[in-house]
């Protein structure tokens, strides 16, 4: 491979890279989720939700509400659309903030400017959603019946529909029209797995930290972060890694776990170089 073909791929490989500038001036940076990862994530969630609807529909033949045509159809529409909408908002409010489908992908949504995805913003992205691509399969399955004027109203209804749908094929970021309103970004995930040494796994990429941000804990934060690591508890790392961003002045630009593995194995680094020259900082209170 030549070097100018080397130049172009690390130039278009480049492109997908995002960058948060702390106040303290330390650049983060996020890969954007491609857009046949996002399209994979919908198609394993739309396969689980289509399980869900057939279970669903199982269970009103079984309790007998199958019996009444329109009755059933206007039960199992309902309980399509209850589904759908809560399925994606329910997921990305999660500590993930990734659906089973996006998980599984390797990607996550996060807020663009650094802060902690909210339920408005989770939710505006998921009604648009409604626009993007439902509405579009209702209009094709409706339309199949209608006379040719009606047909040609269908149709123009799907083009103006397929054209937020295919929005995120035409901006550099892949954000979806929901996306662009609701300020949020759909990333690469980073996944980190905990074994008995917490600060020996190498398996996470790491999270940079400078001598700074690590100086504002000690001996006594450090063993209650090794605490909160082990018990895995989603809300109380959440907690924690808030609680120090807060400290440091990082946004939110990568999962709780992530962050908190990488803020340990370099703090516990960081003490454990100032003990050899002799400084031992007991907690955050004492001076260094």
């Amino acid at each position: 491979m030549s070097a100018a073909t080397n130049a172009k791929a690390r130039n278009a490989q480049s492109k997908k890279i995002r960058q948060f500038i702390t106040p303290e001036g330390v650049d983060l940076q996020l890969r954007i989720a491609s857009s046949g990862l996002r399209l994979g994530a919908l198609i394993v969630d739309l396969i689980l939700i289509a399980a869900a609807l057939f279970a669903f529909s199982l269970f009103m033949l079984w309790i007998g509400a199958a019996g009444s045509g329109d009755v059933a159809f206007t039960v199992w529409m309902l309980g399509f659309f209850m589904l759908r909408t809560f399925w994606f908002i329910g997921f990305e409010l999660g500590s993930r903030a990734a659906t089973p489908g996006k998980r599984l992908m390797g990607i996550r949504v996060v807020a663009r400017d650094g802060g902690r995805l909210t339920a408005d913003a989770v939710v505006a992205r998921n009604l648009i959603r409604e626009l993007e691509l439902f509405l579009p399969l209702m209009m094709i399955g409706n339309g199949a019946s209608e006379d040719m004027v009606s047909g040609w109203t269908v149709l123009a209804g799907v083009i103006w529909s397929l054209t937020l749908s295919l929005f995120l094929l035409f901006n550099r970021d892949r954000m979806r029209m929901g996306d662009l309103i609701a300020g949020t970004w759909v990333v690469m995930a980073q996944r980190a797995k905990l074994d008995s040494d917490i600060a020996a796994t190498q398996d996470a990429q790491a999270i940079l930290f400078s001598d700074a941000e690590l100086s504002v804990y000690g001996i006594f934060e450090l063993q209650e972060l090794e605490r909160v690591l082990r018990g895995r508890d989603a809300r109380a790392m959440r907690e924690v890694a808030d609680t120090i961003r807060a400290k440091i002045g990082r946004p939110v630009a990568e999962e709780d776990d992530v962050f908190l593995l990488s803020y340990y194995r370099q703090l516990k680094a960081r003490l454990e170089r100032g003990l050899l020259f002799g400084k031992r900082r007991e907690d955050k209170y004492a001076s260094e």
